[in-house]
């Protein structure tokens, strides 16, 4: 359990929002210290068999203006590729995405040490906004960057393993603590108390829900 708590403390949250073309983009970002070299994390984000290890399977035309899938989640367009810094992307999910951008920017800080920055932009319906807030997609940002974190330090991802950890009661206490930061993070927003504490319960049910006869 004290692992789970180190993980997640270990990220630095922000929300925020911003005016685009598009429309109002709520924004959601990301920030971490991994024990790695800028090169190993960038291979590790970009090598489409090393995805697989620690994210998901992934197929496509993986360059500059390609086109990625990810198995059963998001795909989308290479929008900017710049090893070992940045790479930007579209995230489409479904028939009707809107406009969602995740960019990637990775800050050598010696020669085992990479600062790690997501950002996911995106405009997002009200009422889904309303009824989660960052959570929504911040706590699976946060399984992701778990991932990420274990595979740099050298485990491998079983994709069944990592399937079954889903229902364990340690990936729930993961959710929960999530969500609950992503909480802390929509406050420090500017978010009202109960705003948040409704997005909070929401996220938490979605991600964790109670098991049965609880």
């Amino acid at each position: 359990m004290s692992d789970i708590v180190d993980q997640i403390n270990d990220i630095h949250r922000e929300v925020g929002k911003r005016s685009l073309a598009e429309g109002e983009a709520r924004t959601i970002l990301l920030r971490r210290t991994y024990d790695a070299a800028a090169s190993d994390v960038w291979d590790a984000c970009t090598d489409p068999e090393r995805i697989g290890r620690w994210f998901l399977p992934v197929s496509g035309d993986l360059k500059l203006g390609g086109r990625y899938q990810l198995q059963g989640n998001a795909g989308g367009e290479i929008l900017r590729c710049e090893p070992p810094k940045l790479l930007k992307v579209s995230w489409v999910m479904g028939e009707n995405p809107g406009f969602s951008e995740v960019e990637v920017r990775l800050t050598e800080e010696g020669e085992e040490r990479t600062l790690f920055e997501l950002e996911h932009v995106a405009v997002v319906p009200d009422e889904m906004w309303d009824q989660f807030g960052p959570g929504a997609v911040g706590v699976g940002w946060d399984l992701g960057l778990l991932g990420l974190g274990r595979f740099l330090q050298g485990a491998a991802v079983d994709p069944a393993e990592a399937l079954a950890w889903q229902d364990s009661d340690e990936a729930r206490a993961f959710a929960a603590r999530s969500s609950e930061a992503w909480g802390e993070a929509y406050g420090a927003s500017g978010a009202p108390a109960d705003t948040v504490a409704s997005a909070v319960r929401a996220t938490t049910a979605f991600y964790a829900p109670p098991e049965p006869g609880n």
